[in-house]
């Protein structure tokens, strides 16, 4: 099924992004992988009911995703255990995925922001060492807190703590982290602007913070040292609930591309979704100044149309963007479906 509006394409939109001839969902949960959880001390069947908000990077010709799964601990959206798991593909469309998650709340440092609630919603990009560096949502059923891993290998994850850690916004809800990256000979790294790193992070309003080493990372302020906000909701839209970042954000001729998730208001959103929906868009900001936002598209490019991706756990209709890989000449979108699984679209 095709699902673009042509008529938004502009010359710095990446795209157009088709669903023609893909058979998704690409992966889903499984109830019969087990693993011994360290936080529980018992056999625990991690992806027993979800899989969704997918992470994804291109290594040695192959595309990897790192996937949120749920276990079958809890019910409800929030309610149960989540983990990070991994799986391979050589065609960005076919995975085998690993047997256990490779990031999960454990007893170690993490364990006050994870415990019980687990680690959501990875994004990942290389740093320009052909280090890893994942962002993730760190959830104590408290307060989400932006965190940060790295990995040689995306299997072993060292973990950071939170993101903003040291500075003032610890205790602020955080996550959705998209660092800003670049195309280098085939490769999507980390780029740095001005010397330094830059996200875009927030769920509500997106924020912009910047780093010297991709780990800890101090939120931009306004003279008030207010969060600056650089990304907000829009009547009458398909974002006017709430806007929040996509896949890492890419540098280009035009600017930074930022694909981000917009969350539509029955009541003063666009007409034509129902109340709750999740569909993106696009935005694109400054390449000297990445806080400064210069235009973006007037509505969604890809909003839920399968039937996964009005019938899984979150009902009201959901396409989340995570994940953005480079594979042969084509770029591989990966969203998380309904809360529950994982699609891709392919941009050639």
């Amino acid at each position: 099924m095709l699902c673009v509006l042509l008529v938004q394409i502009a010359a710095w939109n990446l795209g157009p992004f088709s669903r023609d001839g893909v058979i998704n969902p690409v992966l889903g949960p499984n109830p019969a992988s087990s693993f011994l959880c360290p936080m529980r001390k018992a056999p625990v069947h991690w992806e027993h009911d979800h899989a969704f908000n997918p992470a994804a990077i291109t290594r040695n010709g192959h595309i990897y995703v790192l996937f949120r799964a749920e276990d079958n601990s809890g019910s409800g959206i929030g309610g149960h255990t989540s983990r990070i798991g991994l799986a391979e593909s050589t065609d960005g469309l076919h995975f085998v995925k690993r047997k256990a998650p490779v990031l999960y709340p454990a007893n170690d440092a993490g364990k006050q922001y994870e415990w019980t609630g687990g680690c959501e919603d990875p994004r990942v990009v290389q740093a320009p060492n052909g280090e890893y560096v994942m962002t993730y949502t760190a959830w104590n059923r408290k307060l989400a807190r932006l965190s940060v891993a790295t990995s040689s290998d995306l299997v072993h994850w060292k973990k950071h703590g939170p993101a903003f850690l040291h500075t003032k916004f610890l205790d602020t809800w955080s996550k959705s982290g998209s660092i800003v990256t670049r195309v280098d000979r085939g490769r999507v790294v980390a780029a740095k602007i001005g010397g330094k790193f830059w996200m875009y992070w927030g769920e509500g309003t997106l924020n912009v913070a910047t780093s010297t080493n991709l780990v800890d990372w101090s939120p931009q302020t306004d003279s008030d040292g207010k969060l600056l906000g650089t990304l907000t909701t829009r009547h009458g839209k398909f974002d006017s609930a709430l806007v929040e970042s996509g896949p890492p954000a890419l540098l280009g001729s035009h600017g930074i591309v930022l694909i981000y998730n917009g969350k539509n208001d029955g009541k003063s959103g666009d007409s034509s979704l129902p109340d709750g929906t999740y569909a993106a868009g696009q935005a694109l900001f400054d390449a000297h100044n990445p806080a400064h936002l210069i235009g973006r598209t007037d509505t969604y490019f890809i909003k839920p149309e399968a039937a996964q991706e009005k019938t899984g756990q979150y009902k009201a209709g959901t396409v989340f963007t995570e994940g953005l890989a480079l594979l042969k000449g084509k770029w591989f979108l990966y969203f998380g479906e309904a809360d529950s699984f994982v699609g891709v679209a392919i941009a050639r």
